[in-house]
């Protein structure tokens, strides 16, 4: 193969060349993503041309690859090859292949089907070097056992049962699901006091679309990995890694105490033990006994029991892992109607999302926090359970890898028109989690007639999540901790605050101190009600983006959950269960979920009204290949040329004057977003605030690894008249018109200053 190999690369080199240089001719990428992309390509071509070990790991690629070449598809070939897929804070994620076709052919031929891979896909190459490093870096550490699971994906099992084979080889204990499982179910395991790993992968992308997968890594006691220790990881082992050093162990090979399997009380009649069943470990049945222990109602299967008007749940699984688990963990707690959705197989697990389609040349994405998807899973119910759909109490979803959690309520008629006259509505997770942290502290009273250990305890939420959580727990004397984007900075904040790492955060106003001048802190925005120097437990972890946790207390070491806490990573089973309780103390209450988020948090005066609104840019995905990252970066140039604007007093939004602005930095992005003078990546955000109090405002967030951004809104109103009486129900769903009118009419005139006009999605 030596000269079509040879003959390959002369005709890629010119055909690259000549591709790039019309992109930015055109201006569909700029200088910078030109000249890397022309200093990476053609080596990482050649790398992977001339690599021998990858003819005996995927004999059919380098074939795939030139024909590729041949057919000058210019385009595949830049974006598989213009670099190695981005290493995030949890892991790596990206797409599979570019285009349905390949990926049908990946379901149909496995892992080493025709198709284009390069450094910047997912595929089995690259997932066996990342792996090289990390069993390399856990090497250096002492580390010996590792679990590894998978969901959903096309060929997730394949994928995972292949990165085990590596770790096998590098002397590891390996402990592997034998389904698929969603994540929090690793999480949980690793630490689990039969297990006590060391690290912990699922093949996963979560809530991408079909063409995605990942590789999501957890440390010893589940949570992501710290960032310092991530980096070194990745720069030390994992960057470096080389095909050499990959080497395999079958599971038939492995020794009999070096391979040990997680599933339930019996074997999985679909899965292969390679003569090893004796080495299953019920790890389902101890995760959910760990996850009923955090009723509040602990008589809940009493009363479900004996009541007349019991609960009524619909569930999607999204056609991912929380098929098996959470309707299981409902059932066993007393929920005695669990309608699961079969309509268009969105119980079954399958990776191609045959559920989830949208406009041409995009791809929707399971996302149980989607609107969208959302009104799949009640139009499917509807035709799966005609003459239920009237008695249905809630309906919950859960994406592929049930991290994230959606839950549908009854929308009462007299506020039907706020939502396009729909009958159901996604709640918010900015108001299902405001509700779940209300109820918990209102049952602690009830039960104990006082908050328990009030002074000591806090909560962690993410700088996009509604400050209307922030008043529902300063209320009560709950202190709170704002943290950037994402779990790792969650679990990151509490992890500080545990050690009594948190008395520099007391000075920090919007992530700065003296100490941060240049950038925001590396974890944290803002906290309150910490100058007690008591708070040590957390009772609430969560994100704008459906994901949700209880941390709990100081753990006993590094390696274990919080004490009375749960996993250390966002679970959307563990919060289907939390809402299912509050639903059905709800109904024994004649009330519903709805209308406690209107009586008992907007309608108080300590709390408001609260309009949070989010949308993606685009709607589905990312701005596809190196000209979405022109595109990204070009939005983001304008944003902070309004932020300019901003300061000099000039902008207007929406007819709204900006007040005050802030750039949200920390530079954890820096590698991948080189800093020039002219442009330096704001990573956690821009903030254009429409008051002084800092309760109404625009951010428009970048995602780091992704070809994508965030838009999200924030309003605020009191809720006392002018006779300061609290207004009535039919004053707040005039004020809901108003507020959710304006934040229309802001991500619209954003929208169009930001030349950023796809993907409107008014919640």
């Amino acid at each position: 193969m030596g000269s079509d190999i040879n003959a390959a690369i002369k005709k890629a080199e010119a055909g690259i060349a000549e591709y790039l240089e019309e992109s930015r001719e055109k201006g569909k990428i700029d200088d910078q993503l030109y000249r890397i992309a022309s200093r990476n390509i053609l080596p990482n071509l050649k790398e992977w041309l001339n690599d021998n070990k990858i003819d005996e790991i995927s004999p059919r690629l380098k074939g795939a690859l030139i024909a590729e070449i041949e057919k000058g598809n210019w385009l595949g070939i830049v974006n598989a090859y213009r670099q190695n897929i981005r290493f995030g804070t949890g892991g790596i994620r990206g797409m599979m292949a570019f285009d349905k076709k390949s990926i049908e052919l990946l379901a149909k031929e496995g892992l080493d089907a025709p198709i284009l891979k390069g450094p910047n896909t997912i595929n089995n190459i690259v997932l066996l070097k990342t792996s090289v490093g990390v069993a390399q870096f856990g090497k250096e550490k002492n580390y010996n056992k590792i679990v590894i699971g998978y969901d959903s994906r096309i060929r997730g099992q394949d994928l995972a049962k292949l990165v085990a084979e590596l770790f096998l080889a590098y002397g590891y204990i390996v402990y592997f699901f034998d389904e698929v499982c969603p994540y929090p179910e690793v999480t949980y395991a690793i630490p689990d006091s039969n297990i006590k790993a060391h690290i912990g992968i699922l093949i996963s992308a979560s809530h991408n679309d079909y063409r995605y997968n990942g590789y999501k890594l957890s440390c010893s006691n589940g949570s992501q990995f710290d960032p310092r220790e991530r980096d070194e990881m990745f720069e030390h082992y994992i960057a470096p890694a080389k095909t050499d050093d990959i080497k395999l162990c079958s599971f038939e090979e492995a020794v009999d105490d070096k391979l040990y399997f997680l599933g339930g009380a019996e074997q999985n009649s679909r899965f292969d033990y390679a003569g090893k069943e004796k080495n299953l470990i019920n790890i389902h049945e101890r995760h959910r006994n760990h996850v009923k222990s955090f009723l509040m109602i602990k008589d809940l299967k009493e009363m479900q029991e004996r009541s007349r008007n019991h609960l009524k749940i619909g569930y999607c699984a999204f056609h991912g892992a929380g098929t098996y688990v959470v309707p299981r963990l409902l059932s066993e707690v007393g929920y005695r109607t669990i309608w699961q959705i079969k309509r268009n197989k969105l119980n079954e697990c399958n990776g191609l999302f045959p559920s989830f389609r949208s406009l041409p040349g995009l791809e929707q994405q399971p996302d149980p926090g989607d609107p969208r998807a959302g009104r799949i899973a009640v139009d499917a119910f509807r035709l799966d359970y005609p003459d239920n759909y009237d008695d249905m109490d809630i309906l919950i979803g859960t994406d592929p890898d049930a991290d994230r959690c959606g839950v549908l309520v009854p929308v009462p008629k007299n506020q039907q028109f706020l939502y396009d006259d729909q009958e159901w509505t996604l709640l918010p997770a900015d108001e299902l989690w405001a509700l779940v942290i209300w109820y918990r502290l209102m049952m602690e009273k009830e039960l104990y007639g006082v908050i328990r250990d009030q002074e000591k305890k806090f909560i962690t939420l993410s700088h996009t999540t509604s400050d209307c959580i922030t008043r529902v727990a300063l209320k009560h004397n709950i202190g709170v901790a704002k943290t950037w984007v994402g779990f790792a900075a969650l679990s990151a904040v509490t992890r500080d605050i545990w050690n009594g790492k948190y008395k520099e955060y007391l000075t920090l106003k919007d992530g700065r101190n003296e100490k941060y001048t240049d950038f925001c802190h590396e974890f944290t925005q803002e906290c309150y009600g910490f100058e007690n120097g008591l708070r040590a437990l957390n009772i609430g972890a969560m994100e704008q983006s459906n994901g949700f946790s209880i941390l709990g207390g100081p753990p006993p070491d590094r390696n274990s959950l919080g004490q009375d806490g749960h996993v250390r990573d966002k679970d959307g089973t563990f919060a289907a269960f939390l809402t299912a309780e509050i639903a059905a103390w709800a109904k024994e209450k004649g009330t519903t979920l709805f209308n406690l988020i209107d009586d008992e948090i907007y309608l108080d005066p300590e709390i408001g009204l609260f309009v949070n609104f989010y949308e993606p840019d685009p709607l589905d995905g990312e701005y596809p290949g190196i000209e979405g990252d022109r595109i990204k970066k070009a939005i983001l140039r304008r944003t902070l040329g309004y932020f300019q604007l901003a300061l000099s007093g000039d902008l207007t939004i929406a007819g709204l004057p900006v007040k005050r602005a802030a750039i949200y930095r920390t530079g954890k992005y820096d590698a991948i977003y080189p800093p020039t003078y002219d442009f330096q990546f704001p990573d956690e955000g821009v903030r254009l605030f429409f008051d002084d109090a800092g309760l109404n405002h625009i951010t428009i967030r970048p995602s780091g690894t992704g070809n994508a951004l965030r838009l999200h809104t924030q309003l605020h109103e009191d809720v006392l008249d002018e006779h300061n009486k609290v207004i009535s129900r039919e004053k707040l769903i005039a004020l809901k018109y108003k507020l959710r009118f304006l934040s229309k009419e802001i991500l619209t005139d954003v929208r169009e200053k930001l030349k950023a006009p796809r993907g409107k999605l008014f919640l």
